[in-house]
């Protein structure tokens, strides 16, 4: 009896021709279930599977998918690994890593035009979400500075320094000198703690005291420091700490 080929499209990731054939075949129905069903008809592995294939078109993605989440527990997670953990997962390679990059990278600029269509003061919950992408999955501690115009609209997101786990070293006259040199008139400070808890610590309090002395004598406006945990943040000004 004659057998009965699928379409190639229709082929399944465990049947059809071979490997090829049914990795083609998973590949178009997550393409069709995305573009009928939007986003959310996608889980973490199906969308890890899908920014993969778009790098490595001629590899099945759904063993590295699965490698991906199985380290590192979540999409977000993922794309978010540091460029030398991800090295690690086999077959992934630069062209793999880049791809989850490009998608980080996508993800941020997208949530830092949210923060910028508004006054930042104002727009508060988007301001939270883009502070925790860009840092609640960082290994070690990193210090940004969010300098600000005088409708406290956002001039620049910039990193001021980055050290150890729990540790990233400060220096408030050049802080100062950064903002004159962008004319920003107000400043929110921001800091991670890879631990994941977001309390302040005595240091943090007292070097934030210190970069405000020096902003008042310029009169520049330090509204705030933003300590981001793991799904978690602290405000010192809403602690009374400022």
């Amino acid at each position: 009896m004659p057998s009965t080929l699928l379409p190639r499209d229709e082929a399944s990731s465990e049947g059809g021709d071979g490997p090829a054939d049914g990795a083609a075949g998973h590949r178009a129905r997550m393409r069709a279930r995305l573009l009928k069903a939007g986003p959310d008809s996608l889980n973490d592995q199906d969308l890890l599977e899908m920014v993969l294939f778009l790098a490595l078109p001629r590899r099945d993605t759904k063993p590295m998918a699965k490698d991906l989440l199985f380290r590192f527990q979540s999409f977000a997670a993922a794309i978010a690994a540091p460029e030398a953990d991800l090295a690690r997962v086999p077959g992934l390679g630069a062209a793999g890593i880049a791809a989850l990059k490009t998608v980080q990278a996508a993800a941020l600029r997208l949530a830092r035009a949210e923060v910028g269509e508004r006054p930042v003061l104002k727009n508060w919950d988007a301001l939270m979400d883009y502070l925790h992408a860009r840092l609640a999955r960082e290994k070690t501690e990193k210090f940004h500075v969010l300098f600000l115009d005088s409708r406290n609209r956002l001039l620049a997101d910039e990193e001021q320094s980055r050290g150890t786990v729990n540790h990233a070293p400060v220096y408030p006259r050049e802080v100062a000198k950064r903002a004159l040199e962008l004319g920003a008139t107000a400043l929110i400070l921001v800091h991670n703690h890879p631990s994941g808890d977001p309390k302040p610590s005595q240091d943090d309090i007292a070097m934030t005291r210190k970069i405000a002395a020096v902003l008042g004598g310029l009169s520049i406006v330090l509204h705030d420091h933003v300590i981001v945990g793991n799904g978690r943040w602290a405000s010192l000004r809403r602690e009374g700490l400022l």
